[in-house]
């Protein structure tokens, strides 16, 4: 079976242009979407939907299940949410909290392993959409602190997941993508999502063995935990 790009979360910004470039490559790519409307959009760019909710621990389980046989050369875990907008440190309510650290932490956690035979089969690449702002070395502010924390531990768990998935061929990034021009990151953001995504792959395809476990920019800087 033809080696696939997964895109978890792939119905709108970021997600989307993932799939918009690497279907442009006539890359094979699946395309993971949590409403049932936003599956057309996908197939017409040549993808193939799959239904998922990042935070429904069966479905995860059911995604694994469909992708048995499968060689995945990239999978990109996408899905993520920034929860308050706060500025300084405003206790956030424990449902914000649940739901932040649910679709931005607990689903990677439970996505990966589910994700590594495919993955492993085909020595392919683990990409997880991070933030500079889960930086512990490079925070300078405490806007957004829930987002951040968030972020910081997704980066924890990239890095864990690299020391065991390096010895299967599997290389493991965490990626800033830049502030972009999203619904989360606002029409006064730096880049559109066009810039974003091809700096992202172009780190991605470079990816090596030297890389695993690492923490890149869009540009390609590495950036310190």
């Amino acid at each position: 079976m033809t080696p696939a790009v997964l895109v978890v979360g792939a119905s709108r910004g970021i997600g989307l242009e993932f799939v918009r470039q690497y279907r442009a490559e006539d890359a094979r790519v699946i395309a993971t979407h949590r409403d049932p409307a936003q599956a057309a959009p996908l197939r017409a760019l040549g993808a193939e939907p799959r239904l998922l909710d990042v935070l429904d621990e069966a479905a995860i389980a059911r995604l694994g299940r469909l992708l048995d046989g499968e060689r995945l050369a990239v999978v990109i875990v996408n899905a993520g949410i920034f929860g308050p907008r706060t500025q300084g440190l405003v206790a956030p309510p424990a449902d914000a909290f649940d739901a932040v650290m649910h679709t931005n932490v607990l689903a990677a956690m439970q996505l990966i392993p589910a994700l590594v035979p495919p993955l492993a089969a085909a020595g392919g690449r683990l990409a997880v959409l991070s933030s500079r702002m889960g930086s512990l070395s490079l925070m300078q502010s405490s806007s957004g602190w829930l987002y951040r924390a968030s972020k910081a531990a997704l980066n924890g768990v990239l890095k864990a997941a690299s020391i065991e998935l390096g010895a299967q061929g599997i290389v493991c990034l965490a990626l800033h993508p830049g502030w972009v021009r999203t619904d989360m990151g606002g029409a006064g953001a730096d880049i559109d999502a066009t810039v974003s995504v091809t700096g992202m792959r172009r780190v991605i395809e470079a990816a090596d063995a030297a890389s695993n476990g690492s923490f890149f920019d869009y540009t390609g800087e590495r950036l310190a935990w």
